[in-house]
């Protein structure tokens, strides 16, 4: 491993996600629902960007410039070359966090955030970050990090050590990450194939494999297999970040926000007899055995009156982003699913059905006739919101500064899709965030882009970038065996594409 990956994987390329939770219109909403209030943003910042999706995404979606470092310098370019190609005010380095939150140019920040690296960074690195968000962060600037967490982690976690210690000890010298994880997985299956004791207090732990044996091995490296790896208690994040004088905002996950569907009656109780935050949060993790946090924190933090809550949620607009043939009354919380009752969320959905942006204002007053009270409605949208099916909605000023921006963007990440790159998002100005679009949507995009107008044209010219690299299309699991029958799928795919997804994207000025 190199030295200046400090222990983290550098051999193996992150993954190419993008996460709603650093959009700031998502951060905004979440702090709208909790009542508090919510900085204008300039200046943003996230640490580790891995390859650079979600900060190019925002940085190109929304007002404000972004500042962000990853130490892997092959990821810091392709951040850097999305950022060229939008013209985003996005400053990308691959600095190590010592020498980038040491910088002498870097303005304070509105906000800032951690996805997915909290957990996986040594006690040295967690101080500089948390000394970087003292001095930088400003009064009122939000902090979003995500990390493992007891005790969900609890059972996994000795397994997770052995795992490294025998792809360490056992792998051969100059043995890559990936196949060094499938040995020690053989191994793992093995070992509890014996019937160890361990496995007879944590049976759990078999499943836990198993998932493991299925998910992709650069995910897995960058998941389990760094030098550094501690799940940590709400507690003692909290203890971390009180140099930096942070209150506990919210959770990032706006279903966590409902207690009533994730809480029995006996567990609301508890949970409201315990006045400290802190505690109560901790507690709250043990009721739902909670393994990732995903959270909201700010410096200083200051309720909004009732009434200037009220006209902020009537003011916002909201857009809906899934086709609605699509879009399941269900949602997944801490007890299971749970189904949406039709009496409410049907109206909000009618109103929502020409996917055009309306006001909470707008949809409450439609669906009031029908019993439906503002109240109800501000709950729904919310709970939609928090499955994705519902976005939040950017005003019209923001939308068209963004608009050349996220063309230019869009156009390159559908470019880099005809040269093989699989990645599922692009850019909207109107949410101010990412869409779910895969590859063979934005083969389509990219097509409409060259003049072809017809989905049958779209197929057509997927099919023959397809060709071009040799790849096959796979139709339940198994590649085309044929070209004409691969054209046949891509032609279905098209005719689905064209008839419900491009009229979103379009609402969403991803597509024109």
């Amino acid at each position: 491993m190199p030295d200046w990956s400090a222990g983290y994987v550098a051999d193996i390329a992150y993954t190419y996600g993008t996460y709603s939770e650093l959009s700031q219109m998502r951060a905004r909403l979440a702090f709208l629902y909790a009542g508090l209030v919510f900085p204008e943003v300039r200046n943003c910042c996230e640490l580790g960007f891995g390859q650079g999706m979600s900060i190019n995404i925002h940085a190109a979606s929304a007002d404000g410039a972004w500042y962000g470092t990853d130490f892997n310098p092959s990821q810091a370019g392709f951040a850097q070359e999305l950022a060229s190609a939008s013209g985003a005010p996005a400053h990308l380095y691959d600095q190590a966090f010592a020498e980038f939150c040491g910088r002498g140019d870097l303005p304070d920040f509105d906000s800032i955030g951690l996805h997915g690296i909290w957990s996986w960074i040594s006690d040295e690195n967690r101080a500089v970050i948390v000394d970087f968000i003292r001095r930088k962060l400003k009064l009122g600037g939000v902090l979003y990090i995500s990390y493992n967490t007891q005790p969900g982690w609890a059972a996994m976690v000795p397994m997770r050590d052995l795992l490294t210690e025998y792809s360490q000890v056992m792998g051969a010298p100059g043995k890559g990450i990936a196949p060094r994880i499938n040995d020690a997985l053989q191994f793992a299956e093995r070992l509890l194939a014996s019937g160890p004791g361990f496995l007879t207090a944590n049976p759990q732990i078999t499943a836990k494999i198993e998932g493991m044996k299925k998910m992709d091995r650069s995910y897995l490296a960058h998941e389990y297999f760094n030098r550094d790896w501690l799940p940590m208690s709400f507690s003692s994040m909290t203890k971390w970040l009180e140099p930096a004088k942070l209150n506990f905002a919210c959770s990032a996950h706006y279903l966590d926000h409902i207690d009533v569907a994730n809480f029995s009656p006996e567990q609301s109780k508890i949970l409201d007899e315990i006045e400290d935050p802190s505690l109560r949060q901790t507690v709250r993790d043990f009721l739902v055995n909670q393994t990732f946090r995903r959270d909201y924190w700010v410096h200083g933090a200051r309720q909004l009156s009732q009434q200037a809550r009220r006209e902020k949620w009537l003011a916002q607009r909201m857009i809906l982003a899934i086709p609605r043939h699509l879009l399941s009354l269900k949602a997944n919380v801490a007890r299971g699913e749970v189904d949406l009752h039709e009496r409410v969320y049907r109206p909000v959905i009618d109103c929502l059905a020409d996917y055009q942006p309306k006001s909470v204002a707008q949809i409450a007053h439609s669906c009031e006739a029908q019993g439906v009270t503002q109240g109800e409605v501000i709950q729904a949208l919310f709970i939609l919101a928090g499955t994705l099916q519902v976005q939040p909605v950017q005003d019209e000023d923001s939308i068209a500064r963004a608009q050349p921006l996220t063309d230019k963007l869009n156009r390159k990440l559908c470019q880099l899709a005809a040269e093989g790159l699989e990645q599922g998002a692009l850019a909207s100005p109107v949410t101010g965030g990412g869409v779910t679009a895969d590859r063979f949507h934005q083969l389509f995009l990219l097509a409409r882009q060259e003049g072809e107008r017809m989905p049958q044209d779209w197929a057509r010219f997927a099919n023959g970038i397809l060709q071009g690299l040799g790849q096959r299309i796979l139709i339940e699991g198994k590649a085309a065996e044929s070209d004409q029958e691969q054209l046949a799928e891509l032609e279905r795919r098209a005719d689905k594409f064209g008839e419900f997804l491009l009229p979103i994207l379009k609402a969403l000025g991803v597509a024109r």
